[in-house]
């Protein structure tokens, strides 16, 4: 079965012997599918009417579990964008009444963003969503295949991840 990044690798090949384009073999495949996936994700989200930013803020929370709330700092962390940037996602989540301040117990200064009811409900709905739109990506590959696939993109994330 050849794909467009065979022909694509091929056409190198031949235009310049010279150089080794064996990463083509593997990165232009992950970007290709990368691009498949943001497709899926984006019309996952959309069916339950979020933005791709929103599901990551409210799954960090629905992730965090009970009560559900996590510090602005955390969020930061774990969706990795400026403090400026995530005050005013948080503001557009609590308009929408998916999330709420509440002040932090321990920090007098301090507010905690927790997850609402409808916020969960509407997490919980988009990762079903997700899920099914990315199992449709993964296809024909067995179970055997996915972990091994699972564990050799583990292997080169991983340095960047730390």
């Amino acid at each position: 079965m050849e794909d467009e990044v065979d022909r694509l690798v091929a056409a190198w090949r031949r235009e310049r012997p010279d150089l080794d384009v064996a990463p083509l073999e593997v990165l232009s495949r992950v970007s290709r599918l990368a691009r498949h996936l943001d497709r899926a994700r984006r019309a996952a989200f959309a069916e339950q009417g979020l933005e791709s930013w929103e599901f990551d803020v409210l799954t960090a929370l629905r992730r965090a579990g009970e009560p559900y709330q996590l510090s602005p700092g955390q969020l930061l962390t774990q969706t990795l964008v400026t403090s400026g940037t995530m005050t005013n996602r948080i503001d557009r989540l609590a308009a929408k009444g998916f999330v709420e301040r509440q002040p932090d117990p321990a920090d007098r200064r301090g507010v905690l963003v927790r997850l609402t009811t409808v916020g969960r409900d509407r997490a919980d709905e988009a990762l079903s969503e997700l899920l099914d739109h990315e199992r449709e990506i993964l296809g024909e590959l067995t179970s055997t295949q996915r972990k091994a696939l699972a564990g050799l993109l583990r292997t080169l994330v991983a340095p960047f991840d730390n």
